[in-house]
This record gives C-alpha cells, sequence and structure tokens, in this order.
C-alpha cells in the first residue's frame, strides 16, 4: 500500500502524456473559443442614418456566420469619435467591433485628433458611395446655379455630420472657391435630414442612399453629386466637376477592431463579412443604397484603401 500512490501518479502522468501525443489535449483547447459570447457591435452615430443602416443590415448575417448575437449600439458624437472611443476603451480581445466611416477618417487630417489610424485594424471595407447637395422640393433654390447664385449673396447653412468631417472639408473647399457655406454640425441623422425641410438649413450634405425615401417621396432633390460621372438614377443633375467643383470624397463605410486583437479573430470577422457580402440579398441592399456593386474590400486591402481616401482628404483640406 506504501508504493501505491506513487505508483498510481505514475500511471496518471503516463495517461496525461500519452493523451498530450494523441492529441487529445492540445493548447488550442485551452484557449476561449472565439467568438463564445456576444460582440457589441458600435454605431457612432444616432439612429436612422446610414452608419446605423449597415450595422443593423450586417447583424443578422454575422449572427448566423459567427455564431453569436450582435446588439447594435448607438453612440453619436463628435464626428463619429464618442463611438470610436468607446470601442478602442474595451479589451482588443474581438468582443466589440465599431462602424467607422469617411467622415471619422477625416479628423485625422486635424489638430490633434485623439486617436491615430494604428489605433484601429479595419476587417472590411463594406459599403462605398458617392455624396451630393440637397435642398428641400420647396426650395426657391431649383439647380446648383440657383444656389451658386445665392452662395455669392449670403452665407448658406449646410447640415453635416461634424466638424473635420468630410462634408466639412467640401464646405471649407467651396468657400475657398469663393462660396459662401456654414457648415452646421447634426451627428444625429434625423435632425441633420429634417434640418433642410423645417427651414433651419439650407442645404444638406449626404448620400443619395441614406436619404432616398426623401428623394421618393419628393421632399427633397439633389442638386449637385460630386462624383466622377452624372449617376444613372439622376441623370439630370451635374456632377460637381460639370460645375467646376472637381473635388470628389465618396463616403465609405467599413467595420473595425482594436489595434492588437489578435490576427485570427480579425480574420473571423473579416470572413463573416465577406459572407455576407456575397449573399444576393447584400448586393440588392447595395443596389438599393445607391452603392458601389463592387464595395466590398477584405481586410487585406482595407488598410491601403483607407490610407489611400485619407491622402485625397488632405489634397482638399485648407492649408496650414
Amino acid at each position: 500500500m506504501k508504493n501505491a500512490l506513487p505508483a498510481l501518479n505514475a500511471s496518471l502522468l503516463a495517461a496525461i502524456g500519452g493523451a498530450l501525443l494523441a492529441g487529445a489535449i492540445t493548447p488550442a483547447a485551452a484557449q476561449e473559443k472565439y467568438p463564445s459570447r456576444p460582440i457589441e457591435f458600435i454605431v457612432p452615430w444616432g439612429p436612422g442614418g446610414g452608419a446605423d443602416q449597415l450595422a443593423r443590415k450586417l447583424a443578422p448575417g454575422l449572427e448566423t456566420a459567427l455564431g453569436v448575437s450582435l446588439p447594435v449600439i448607438n453612440a453619436p458624437g463628435a464626428t463619429g469619435q464618442t463611438g470610436l472611443t468607446k470601442m478602442l476603451a474595451q479589451p482588443n480581445d474581438g468582443y466589440s467591433i465599431s462602424v467607422f466611416i469617411a467622415d471619422t477618417l477625416a479628423v485625422q487630417i486635424g489638430k490633434k485628433p485623439k486617436w491615430k489610424l494604428d489605433d484601429i485594424v479595419p476587417a472590411a471595407i463594406m459599403i462605398r458611395q458617392p455624396s451630393a447637395f440637397f435642398v428641400a422640393e420647396g426650395s426657391p433654390m431649383k439647380t446648383w446655379k440657383d444656389v451658386e447664385a445665392e452662395a455669392r449673396k449670403r452665407p448658406l447653412k449646410v447640415g453635416v455630420t461634424g466638424f473635420g468631417s468630410a462634408d466639412d472639408l467640401t464646405v471649407i473647399y467651396l468657400n475657398g472657391k469663393g462660396l459662401k457655406f456654414q457648415s452646421v454640425p447634426m451627428p444625429k441623422p434625423a435632425e441633420r435630414y429634417t434640418a433642410i425641410l423645417g427651414g433651419h438649413a439650407d442645404i444638406l450634405y449626404e448620400q443619395l442612399g441614406d436619404v432616398k425615401s426623401f428623394l421618393e417621396s419628393k421632399k427633397m432633390r439633389p442638386v449637385v453629386i460630386f462624383a466622377e460621372s452624372r449617376f444613372p438614377a439622376y441623370g439630370d443633375v451635374p456632377t460637381g466637376t460639370e460645375v467646376g467643383q472637381t473635388i470628389i470624397i465618396n463616403q465609405f463605410r467599413s467595420i473595425v477592431l482594436r489595434s492588437g486583437t489578435a490576427a485570427a479573430r480579425v480574420k473571423a470577422v473579416s470572413d463573416a463579412l465577406a459572407k455576407v457580402a456575397a449573399t444576393e440579398d447584400y448586393k440588392s441592399w447595395l443596389k438599393a443604397q445607391y452603392a458601389e456593386t463592387s464595395s466590398f474590400i477584405p481586410a487585406s486591402g482595407a488598410v491601403t484603401f483607407m490610407k489611400k481616401e485619407l491622402d485625397i482628404m488632405r489634397k482638399y483640406a485648407p492649408k496650414k
């Protein structure tokens, strides 16, 4: 009996060693399966806008692909930086992701931004759309020519997402061309959209797809589209280039995680997004949003894309 315990220990050790050799117990088995719990899906803008629409479109497909729920949380403010900061404050474990758009990227051009591009890692670019200037249907300004004439007389209020955004850069650029525009920041999409309908702003800077319901109900209309060529659905609306305003900062919306997240977890999110982007339902949604059909860019090309977009924004930014 005295030697039974050592013999038992030896047998146990031998069994464990055999199991390890057989692959029954591996380091991977000791690691947490990802994902194994809900992933927080942050939208740094208010409900109803393009970023919110994207998150709520993606969430069901991601839940199916990843096998966990993705509660959507709106955290608007500071040109998208409030929600982004919320995501960056979480552990870099892949359980908090965020919508990240061109307007927030543009903040990098300003003085002492609160975050760096290296602080985030994109999982994918999900949608790319042209931007435009819109007026209310009842506005006395019917065309871009009318807007330009009025903007030489008095400052026109333009509803934008926030100071330092791509919207704001466009306003600054046009002011440099001798026109008088004043950016009015409105982070909540509903507030921004209704501002021109209620006469609290003269113009709205937005993407065609985001205000499609207002366009179809004849409540507002575009007067100029900032794109390389005329948009088929609104072929009578001139491009900025045609009217002598060559600025083109297309909107994009992506999904990002905090930098330092394990590459395998970033890949898991990126692969899930790719599955959603490949569905006919999502392709139809892009078309309905007046977006580029080839909008999707996987994680492998997303950083390069963002850096190119930032270079374009710097081109139009005011010289310091």
